[in-house]
């Protein structure tokens, strides 16, 4: 009786010790995280702007709903339900649309399949939005992409298996532009991998404002290495295979060209010498086609100008920028109204600006400060002033402002600390915004042009609340000393945290040329993550190395020529001074990233050695010479040129040097940065007899996605952390 009765005392006050102990906090788990959408924040996604700026559309379950700016939440009516579109008896699922100018016409796209990052195949059809007739836009060919109506709307052009298409929407005749496309050797209309993946440029070419010439790129890919890949699955493994040109390697030749619609031929048009052509654009205006060329080493962009409707097929070079490092290609272009001129942005002062370009070659800055601007979002003719967003409050800010073209009157029209964003109707009088700091998850609202809030839409209340149970601990930034100075950085402390008491630290990276990390942004499914490691005890920290965004040209292109070099040396500074906090463990620090920030984690634990317990990989780039040339003889120049620099910072060349608990992840169908980076640095590794932990994704690309993998890879790195660290 006495030996039971103690018994049942020691379970009854271990069970209250037990309940003394349990946190006053809901713990997460990578399975809320990842695979429930429990925290997910919600937006207000897809709307389209109408033509006369007061109304617009939304895709709401398979249906196109129109409502009006002024009455956003309140009646809207269906203008397409696409349960009701049938094809051989069965509903399609709308996933894109696009109206006509005059918007009696509208394109619906449905089976879009994913080939790269921003490239897809899909079927498109069209709908008569008076007569509801409802038809394939060719019947007979399987479209690739890239559909989309004339100015007039009497056609539609289209790529399909590698030629341009137009459709003559009055007739129905369908005229092939170009005849010799052929998958890996010839390309009309639409870019080849690499143009797709560092110019984000997937539509190569683009209609005259009077309908009449479409003009276009042509790229011949024959000389261009093929790369190949397994996909696994079946009893044979399948083989894709295309052309990726590696560091160094040549090219796809690439001109351009334009066609007159219902001639036979197209006219090559000159424009010099160059390397790349990233963009062609027709001015909406006039049949002035603006045309971009840049040399391979990407510091001379030059800006011509084409009249179809001329004689001659020579291009007029009427503007260069130039740069010591390189010029970087985006889409910060508009053209004004006068029909002579745009606006688009350089850093010629030193910081990111707009400014105005005259087609008789005259530039004129519009923005100046010792800040970049981030992107222009339009002008408005009525008011002449440009919307743009801007670092102006430091670098970890996105604010949007307006600057009148002529008086360059600046005036800033978000009002909260954190990240602006703004999506702006036609014309202009309008824009949705999102706003998110580090620790708020998004709050999308309805704007006037000025500024003026008309009603919130979306401020994600119930995630909000449900947050509150997990009581999370604040991001918190702060500035750490690098190699060279001060760098940004935050802090998520963990939820046991006592500053007399040493903890480990997680360091979460990039660093890779232009891409911050160290954002007062709501950063969604890895913030939560990074709140999962901190209840498990762990300090998690993030810096933005020299070569990152929005300090101006010289901290951003400070790095050229030896990517890595920099980055290592801040990071390894950082974590030193990070170990004299009275409340880090000195002798637990661990350093993880994906990408370029696999890079970085992979240099840390090799070149890098003895700062860090443990590092984790995913996708890293091992070796330079295996990447694409485009994206590192930017920042490279070519392996033969710059010898030195490829192999003193790449992590493959320094493994005998590792220390510590190393996992190197990787998806085998990785299309970006190859499988073949993490076989090659398992090669070295084994040469030089070092142990090191592996896993790889079959059938997997970049982003390491699909079904459970995102739970399972998170999965993985936690219980490394917690083994190792």
């Amino acid at each position: 009786m006495k030996t039971k009765f103690i018994a049942i005392f020691s379970a009854f006050l271990f069970s209250q010790i037990a309940l003394c102990e349990r946190p006053n906090y809901s713990m997460l788990t990578n399975q809320q995280i990842w695979s429930t959408g429990d925290f997910s924040a919600k937006g207000v996604r897809g709307f389209r702007s109408m033509k006369n700026g007061e109304e617009f559309t939304r895709l709401e379950k398979n249906k196109i709903l129109k409502y009006k700016f002024e009455d956003f939440s309140g009646a809207s009516s269906v203008l397409v339900d696409g349960n009701e579109l049938k094809i051989e008896g069965k509903s399609i699922s709308i996933q894109d649309y696009e109206f006509n100018t005059d918007e009696s016409k509208m394109l619906i796209v449905t089976d879009m399949v994913s080939i790269y990052r921003h490239s897809y195949t899909a079927f498109y059809y069209i709908l008569d939005l008076k007569t509801m007739k409802f038809e394939p836009l060719d019947d007979k060919r399987k479209i690739q992409t890239l559909a989309e109506f004339s100015p007039n709307g009497r056609f539609v052009s289209y790529i399909s298996e590698n030629n341009i298409f137009v459709k003559n929407l009055s007739n129905g005749k369908i005229q092939q532009l170009t005849r010799d496309g052929q998958k890996n050797y010839i390309i009309n209309g639409t870019t080849d991998w690499v143009y797709e993946e560092e110019f984000t440029y997937t539509k190569a070419y683009d209609w005259s404002p009077d309908s009449k010439y479409i003009a276009f790129l042509k790229f011949d890919e024959s000389q261009v290495k093929e790369f190949s890949m397994t996909y696994y699955g079946s009893l044979y493994p399948e083989l894709f295979t295309w052309k990726y040109p590696k560091a160094g390697e040549d090219n796809s030749k690439v001109t351009l060209h334009v066609q007159a619609i219902g001639k036979k031929r197209a006219r090559q048009i000159g424009v010099g010498t160059y390397e790349y052509i990233p963009r062609i654009k027709f001015s909406p205006v006039n049949a002035t086609l603006l045309i971009q060329t840049l040399n391979r080493h990407q510091n001379k962009l030059q800006f011509f100008k084409f009249d179809p409707n001329g004689k001659s097929n020579q291009a007029q070079l009427f503007a260069t920028i130039t740069d010591e490092a390189y010029v970087e290609i985006d889409d910060n272009l508009a053209f004004l109204p006068d029909g002579t001129s745009f606006i688009t942005t350089s850093e010629k002062d030193g910081f990111k600006h707009i400014y105005r370009i005259h087609f008789d070659g005259k530039m004129e800055q519009i923005t100046t400060g010792s800040w970049d601007v981030i992107e222009v979002k339009g002008f408005d003719p009525s008011t002449k002033n440009i919307y743009f967003t801007s670092s102006e409050n430091g670098a970890t800010q996105k604010d949007l402002f307006s600057v009148h073209l002529e008086s360059k009157a600046k005036k800033r029209l978000s009002t909260k600390k954190g990240h602006t964003d703004a999506n702006f109707s036609n014309g202009m009088k309008y824009f949705i915004q999102t706003w998110s700091d580090a620790n708020t998850p998004p709050v999308t609202s309805l704007h006037r042009q000025d500024g003026t809030q008309i009603q919130v839409l979306e401020d994600n209340q119930a995630l909000r609340t449900k947050l509150e149970s997990y009581k999370l601990r604040q991001k918190e930034f702060m500035t750490v000393n690098g190699a060279a100075g001060e760098l940004n950085a935050w802090m998520i402390k963990p939820y046991n945290f006592d500053e007399n008491e040493k903890h480990p630290v997680y360091m979460f990276v990039y660093c890779g040329p232009g891409s911050n990390t160290v954002n007062d942004r709501w950063d969604g499914a890895t913030f939560m993550y990074h709140q999962l490691l901190a209840q498990k005890g762990y300090i998690v920290v993030s810096v933005d190395s020299r070569g990152t965004q929005f300090r101006g040209a010289k901290f951003l292109k400070s790095t050229y020529l030896q990517l890595g070099k920099l980055e290592l040396e801040d990071i390894l500074a950082s974590a030193e001074n990070l170990k004299k906090l009275n409340f880090v463990d000195p002798e637990r620090l661990g350093i993880q990233g994906w990408s370029y920030g696999g890079y970085m984690s992979s240099l840390a634990m090799t070149k890098g050695a003895g700062t860090f317990k443990m590092g984790i990989a995913v996708a890293p780039v091992t070796n330079w010479r295996y990447y694409d040339n485009i994206y590192t003889e930017r920042f490279m120049r070519t392996p033969q040129e710059n010898t030195a620099g490829y192999d003193q910072n790449s992590p493959i060349n320094f493994c005998e040097n590792l220390e510590g608990k190393y996992l190197i992840i990787h998806g085998s169908a990785d299309d970006n940065v190859h499988y073949q980076n993490a076989m090659e640095m398992i090669n070295a590794l084994i040469k030089a007899n070092k142990q090191f932990d592996m896993f790889i994704y079959p059938n997997r690309n970049h982003g390491i996605y699909g079904g459970n993998t995102r739970m399972h890879i998170f999965d993985q790195m936690l219980q490394y952390t917690l083994d190792n660290l």
